[in-house]
């Protein structure tokens, strides 16, 4: 098999924030940051009327460029023959001073053939990360979103401080490379040492990059963001499809604005509620789910690599993660580089996303487990596609996007020594996924800007009824998480529709229960039952 080139539109951190506030960092040094960003925000309506009356040059796209995600060509048109057109919105930077700097953010869309009634109007879509762009991910999967095309534009974007939209890259491709490479579970003080050292590195080169843009990269800011499109895109309330972070992303908005909420359906629920620990625990809890409904799966072929034992199985990969700690297998990747621990458990994560990814993850461990001249390949494509590497390897924004918006957000951090404390409950949780989810923890403890709260207010008094979609196998966002969002929405807001099946995201699976539910939503307006099921 060739080297893997994935399709992924749903992503989030496989790694947590950090749960203990103060500003201590992981060595006990103190550090100097900045205040989080001010909350007195200027409401949309109330924006100078170069904003809220900005006229948007909408053209014929181009190519997705590396910061977005390589692409081999411009959108291709949809199915009925619609075009993408591309255009920039500009925003405030901070919505507590509009009359100060300037942020464009880059949006896309494919106009609906629909007139009059007939035309809803936009749907704005977010597909996760945080650090994910829209640009290149709604064309990618348009086809997948036509029959929502008949009466909706299409509409998606990059956020703030991510891919066209001042996307953050803290360090460069060699840099990036060296960072997902390197030891994510530090076993020895050393190893410990040379850990913080890598994440002190990469948050200075976040600093030294993009420090303006870091106090206004929140999930808040964003929500605002989306509100001055359905402004500028002439909606009166926004329709929204929110999948993984931008559940959350949702969840925030329809807290901000309940009353400007037109028809929204979040897929891969966030949980809002939990401790940022709570968050890491269950996010592992979830991945050693999938990989247990995996390694079952597995064990019925006869040519598992793991074998037929679902107990021996994980043991067997436990074991062959740990030989790459000292022995990272060789590739065909034409950089020369090895398939080292880190990559490889970042490969595995990426193909528990989506049960479809299943057979890339046997062939990749067949082809890196065998005794005559193991190749890492296929496993180091699957860990670069988690990345955001780019087959010219260079690197998306995901990644940086991913911890600049997290940290901007969260205002917890955590020591070494909190880490070490709670090691043994993420390893009990998971012996394959635990020890990284824990150290994971330490992403933001230096970094240079105060985070906003603890977690997300989404309590949405006066909103309509949102769906909240989950996924009992969900390994990045739990399945308990759609009765939390739902709690935290507030009463007579979330219905929640549940899919008995396996991955992260329950439309893009291509469920005719799932998809047909959500159509007559969003189309027409049909709220299902509370708690309707739909089985694969």
């Amino acid at each position: 098999m060739t080297r893997a080139r994935l399709r992924t539109p749903i992503l989030l951190a496989a790694t947590a924030l950090l749960t203990v506030p103060g500003c201590a960092t992981a060595d006990g040094d103190s550090v100097r940051v900045r205040p989080a960003a001010r909350q007195d925000a200027t409401d949309t309506d109330d924006l100078p009327r170069r904003f809220t009356d900005q006229r948007l040059d909408w053209s014929a796209c181009p190519k997705p460029d590396a910061a977005e995600g390589d692409g081999a060509a411009s959108p291709s048109p949809l199915p009925d023959g619609e075009d993408w057109e591309c255009a920039r919105m500009t925003a405030p930077l901070d919505y507590t001073n509009p009359e100060g700097d300037t942020i464009d953010i880059a949006m896309i869309r494919a106009r609906t053939k629909a007139k009059g009634d007939d035309r809803i109007g936009s749907l704005l879509f977010n597909f996760g990360g945080p650090g994910g762009s829209g640009v290149a991910t709604l064309p990618a999967f348009g086809s997948d979103y036509a029959k929502l095309n008949s009466r909706y534009d299409l509409v998606s974007f990059d956020p703030r401080g991510v891919g066209d939209s001042e996307g953050v890259q803290c360090l460069d491709d060699q840099q990036l490379d060296e960072y997902f490479a390197a030891d994510a579970d530090p076993r020895t003080a050393g190893e410990r040492r040379a850990f913080i050292d890598r994440l002190k590195e990469f948050d200075q080169g976040c600093e030294d990059r993009a420090g303006n843009l870091l106090p206004h990269l929140t999930t808040t800011n964003t929500a605002r963001d989306m509100d001055l499109m359905r402004k500028v895109l002439g909606d009166d309330k926004l329709h929204y499809f929110g999948i993984s972070y931008g559940t959350e992303l949702g969840g925030v908005y329809a807290h901000l604005f309940p009353r400007r909420v037109g028809r929204a359906a979040l897929d891969a629920v966030v949980d809002p509620t939990g401790s940022a620990e709570d968050g890491a625990l269950g996010q592992t809890a979830g991945f050693q789910l999938a990989l247990g409904n995996y390694l079952d799966a597995c064990a019925e072929s006869d040519d598992c690599p793991l074998g037929t034992d679902p107990d021996k199985a994980e043991d067997k990969l436990r074991d062959f993660l740990d030989g790459l700690r000292d022995h990272p297998l060789d590739t065909r990747d034409p950089d020369d580089r090895k398939l080292t621990q880190s990559l490889a458990w970042s490969g595995i994560a990426q193909s528990l996303y989506s049960q479809t990814f299943w057979p890339y993850l046997t062939q990749g461990l067949d082809d890196a487990m065998t005794e005559d001249n193991p190749d890492g390949t296929v496993l180091l494509a699957l860990g670069d596609s988690m990345n955001g590497r780019n087959p010219d390897g260079s690197y998306s924004t995901l990644q940086s996007s991913l911890t600049a918006i997290s940290c901007a957000d969260s205002n917890q951090r955590f020591t070494v020594d909190d880490v070490r404390d709670k090691l043994d409950d993420f390893e009990d949780t998971s012996s394959v996924f635990g020890p990284q989810m824990a150290w994971g923890l330490l992403n933001c403890t230096h970094w240079p800007v105060d985070g906003q709260r603890a977690h997300p207010d989404v309590s949405a008094d006066g909103a309509p009824k949102i769906l909240l979609i989950g996924t009992t196998g969900d390994p990045a966002t739990p399945f308990d998480g759609t009765a939390h969002m739902k709690d935290a929405l507030g009463d007579d807001v979330g219905v929640e529709l549940v899919f008995e099946g396996e991955g992260h995201g329950a439309y893009n699976s291509g469920n005719k229960c799932v998809q047909d539910t959500t159509n007559d939503y969003l189309l027409n307006g049909d709220v299902p039952d509370d708690g309707k099921r739909c089985k694969p």
